[in-house]
């Protein structure tokens, strides 16, 4: 079986934590969703740049391999992962119930 190409992450961002934050679960329009908490603002797309950025840290890839697939101006966004291993749909089945922390 061929290795996939692009993995669909569906996120909900909350603006202007007290800090960064990947961990949770939010049932979403985009279906269950990672919530990423980020200290940066809803404004100009900082926070959407800022979870694209903790998105690509928590799961161990460097921030050109996240990019944002549909949210630009939402709170629950898609973000697609370029090229992801088998190891992170259990590590981001584990940030979504909060057991990877």
């Amino acid at each position: 079986m061929p290795a996939q190409e692009t993995l669909t992450v569906a996120v909900r961002v909350k603006p202007g934590a007290s800090r960064t934050r990947v961990g949770g679960r939010f049932d979403g329009p985009h279906g269950p969703a990672l919530v990423i908490a980020v200290h940066d603002p809803a404004v100009d797309g900082r926070a959407t740049e800022a979870a694209r950025k903790a998105l690509a840290a928590a799961l161990g890839l460097r921030p050109a391999a996240v990019s944002l697939r549909v949210g630009a101006a939402s709170r629950d966004k898609l973000f697609l992962v370029d090229r992801p291993g088998p190891e992170l749909s259990e590590l981001l089945r584990r940030l979504r119930d909060g057991s990877a922390e």
